[in-house]
């Protein structure tokens, strides 16, 4: 047996051990029975954003942006389309800024869109401004996710 990888579910937020070599077979929360990984980003709070830094052994790669904000709308679909190339090798987060201030002032973002890419926990890399889908699928795995 392969190395087990906690991943975090994106529905519950229970913490799952799911071996590493099975990561691509659709696996399943062992709480609430829902799919871990389902090809898009998931919208979190702050609890959660913090859950899932903190838990998930693999990549986190959070999308920080907010309502209002036309070049965040424009990569909106970018980052979804993103999702489905970089799961479930990667954990892909939205944060709201403006519904979840702490988070944006804990990681001083200053322009939206950023995206900060975490392992273990730890912000590893960052960019700004929005990007096209194979954009942020290449510079995600640049920096490692």
């Amino acid at each position: 047996m392969s190395d087990a990888l906690h991943i975090v579910c994106p529905h519950c937020l229970a913490v799952n051990r799911v071996p590493a070599d099975r990561l691509g077979a659709a696996p399943t929360c062992g709480k609430c029975h829902r799919p871990l990984f389902e090809g898009h980003p998931v919208e979190v709070n702050t609890a959660a954003f913090d859950r899932h830094l903190g838990r998930n052994d693999i990549p986190v790669l959070g999308d920080f942006w907010a309502t209002w904000c036309g070049p965040c709308k424009m990569m909106a679909p970018h980052y979804a389309q993103a999702a489905t190339q970089l799961e479930p090798r990667v954990r892909l987060l939205k944060v709201d800024t403006d519904a979840e201030q702490v988070l944006g002032a804990r990681y001083n973002i200053r322009s939206i869109p950023t995206l900060a890419l975490f392992r273990g926990g730890r912000e590893v890399a960052r960019q700004s401004g929005a990007m096209n889908t194979t954009s942020i699928v290449q510079w995600a795995r640049a920096h490692g996710a």
